[in-house]
């Protein structure tokens, strides 16, 4: 049996909304081998972030290549990489193995507040890493440290995509989950500008949804999509598992990586 390999290199989110576990779920509800190289591990619940704790480069490094090396990658994934020096282990194993098919969801800030990417990172992350990316996946927040201007219109978003395209990423989807209205997310490859749209779902239980989306985008570029369609299914991906939230814990709850399979399941039913 042949089935497509899918590489996140992120941190452990203890309470599985988000991180390595949110990602490992996506990738199995879309059909893929998930594989995973921690960065660090976080003490983590739905009420915020207790505790970061980096792992050392050396195990950051040796995780990439034993996966690599033995049972291979077709698409891989960055999450939470905290500070410089991970970025610059995570960027050179990622060329010196040349993971063509890379997405980069620039993690930065927790749903709850809580900051998961140092300020001193920030320029490796986008010297280093943005080149090598296939799609990145900011948020506005993100998207606005990233060009250092404020985010508040749909055309601010365009703007924004264009500018993060000029650091090197072949291309970027701005989400505009942080806007009134519906949720529209900008797609720009370099030549082509397009828009995504779905309905607004109200629900505080978006807790891992920035991992989710981009885990999406992984697992179908892993299958061999093309990058348009690969967003398309994680849009329809992630507002699936929005509009079905579990409910769980007192803070923002996780999102339901389930929905999207119970969905498909009806319509062929």
């Amino acid at each position: 049996m042949t089935i497509a390999r899918a590489l996140t290199i992120a941190g452990s989110d203890s309470g599985g909304g988000a991180g390595i576990q949110a990602d490992i779920k996506t990738f199995t509800v879309l059909g893929v081998y998930g594989m995973s190289a921690l960065t660090a591990i976080t003490a983590q619940n739905t009420l915020g972030v207790h505790g970061i704790y980096n792992l050392p480069l050396e195990a950051v490094e040796k995780q990439i290549d034993a996966v690599v090396t033995d049972i291979g990658v077709d698409a891989a994934k960055t999450g939470m990489l905290s500070s410089a020096a991970i970025i610059e282990t995570v960027a050179a194993r990622i060329r010196a193995h040349r993971i063509q098919r890379l997405v980069v969801d620039p993690v930065m800030v927790a749903k709850g507040g809580a900051r998961l990417l140092e300020e001193s990172a920030q320029n490796a992350l986008i010297r280093q890493l943005l080149p090598l990316a296939e799609v990145i996946t900011p948020n506005l927040p993100e998207a606005q440290v990233l060009i250092d201007r404020e985010i508040k219109t749909l055309e601010d978003m365009r703007e924004a995509a264009k500018r993060i395209h000029q650091l090197g990423p072949q291309t970027v989807v701005v989400k505009g989950g942080h806007l009134e209205g519906e949720a529209i997310d900008i797609v720009f490859d370099g030549s082509e500008m397009l828009e995504l749209r779905s309905t607004r779902v109200h629900t505080r239980h978006t807790h891992g949804t920035g991992c989710t989306f981009s885990a999406a985008i992984t697992a179908e570029l892993a299958k061999g999509k093309s990058v348009m369609d690969a967003v398309s299914v994680a849009k329809e991906f992630i507002a699936y598992a929005i509009s079905d939230s579990l409910e769980l814990g007192g803070g923002h709850g996780p999102t339901n990586h389930w929905a999207y399979s119970k969905r498909q399941s009806r319509v062929n039913s």
